[in-house]
């Protein structure tokens, strides 16, 4: 009887200690805590050194969003949550680019940019807090799985509020584009016309791997804990879908624009979506810019190449 209970008290310290580290691993990389709204004078900045040389750009983007007074736009996610996203009107009736953020971001600070760069080709722009971001709704982040739902919805919304005939292009950078490569796999209103995906990556495995190796941690041990968190505590799988076999589905044009310096999301990772992508399709390699700099870096080969791609996908 002695052993029996040895035996149990064994068995219940490992799954203690399995559950501890994947409720670790858990709040690391996917838990969003509540956030605080900024003041008209405070602007959100990513710290890291590599984005330093563009602050004055960033700040005087987020300026610029703010004083054009955007409409507020909510929507409910498939699981009921809302989200929030905020209309920029270049003009009535132009293309419409629903923009999506990054990991750990939010809209204001990772796509302020983006609404200049939209007005320049004569595109109205929607600016995306994802779930657990900004003002959006959510403690989870989920490297697209259900993010891509999301996307989906605002698609739909967009094509409901402004009319079918409204050309929408889907845009995202780093985990924005994995979140709008996995909705072009999937069944998008017609009126969606473009995937637009700045240096995204091929699946969440791959990235979290990659990360898991910088943090001098052994990988392939650790990323069963990682995925365990996010089945138990998150309530995704996050093998369940990817960028990359999504692309491999999708019959909407997408461009893929990378830096080719970019140390987080490695530029090869557009390279395979590339290859394996069967819709209409052009790869835009950015020389000398890192991760999410690929517009700030060389705007003009980055407008350039989406109105070239336009004139591809408008045949």
């Amino acid at each position: 009887m002695l052993a029996l209970y040895v035996s149990l008290g064994v068995i219940a310290g490992i799954v203690l200690i399995i559950l501890t580290v994947s409720l670790i691993c858990y709040f690391m990389a996917f838990y969003s805590p509540k956030r605080k709204e900024c003041s008209p004078e405070e602007y959100k900045f990513q710290l890291e050194e590599l984005y330093e040389p563009y602050r004055q750009d960033m700040i005087k983007w987020m300026k610029d969003a703010r004083a054009l007074n955007p409409e507020n736009l909510k929507i409910k996610s498939h699981d009921g949550l809302t989200l929030v996203g905020k209309y920029y009107e270049y003009k009535k009736g132009a293309p419409i680019e629903i923009l999506f953020h990054g990991y750990k971001g939010n809209g204001e600070r990772d796509l302020s940019g983006g609404i200049e760069r939209c007005f320049a080709i004569e595109r109205n722009a929607i600016i995306v807090d994802q779930r657990g971001a900004g003002e959006s709704d959510g403690h989870t982040i989920t490297f697209g799985i259900k993010e891509h739902l999301d996307c989906i919805k605002w698609a739909e919304y967009v094509s409901e509020r402004f009319g079918s005939d409204t050309k929408i292009i889907l845009t995202g950078v780093s985990m924005g584009a994995a979140t709008v490569l996995m909705a072009s796999g999937k069944e998008l209103p017609k009126n969606v016309v473009c995937i637009l995906a700045d240096c995204g990556y091929s699946t969440p495995r791959e990235i979290i791997m990659k990360t898991i190796k910088e943090m001098k941690l052994p990988p392939k041990i650790m990323y069963p804990f990682v995925k365990l968190g996010a089945k138990i505590f998150g309530h995704f799988n996050l093998d369940e879908y990817s960028p990359i076999e999504a692309v491999k589905n999708s019959k909407t044009p997408t461009i893929f624009i990378h830096g080719t310096n970019d140390d987080f999301v490695p530029y090869s990772m557009s390279e395979k979506m590339y290859e394996e992508c069967t819709a209409k399709k052009s790869l835009v390699p950015i020389e000398d810019a890192g991760h999410g700099l690929a517009y700030p870096v060389n705007k003009e080969k980055y407008l350039q190449a989406l109105q070239d791609f336009e004139l591809q996908w408008n045949k």
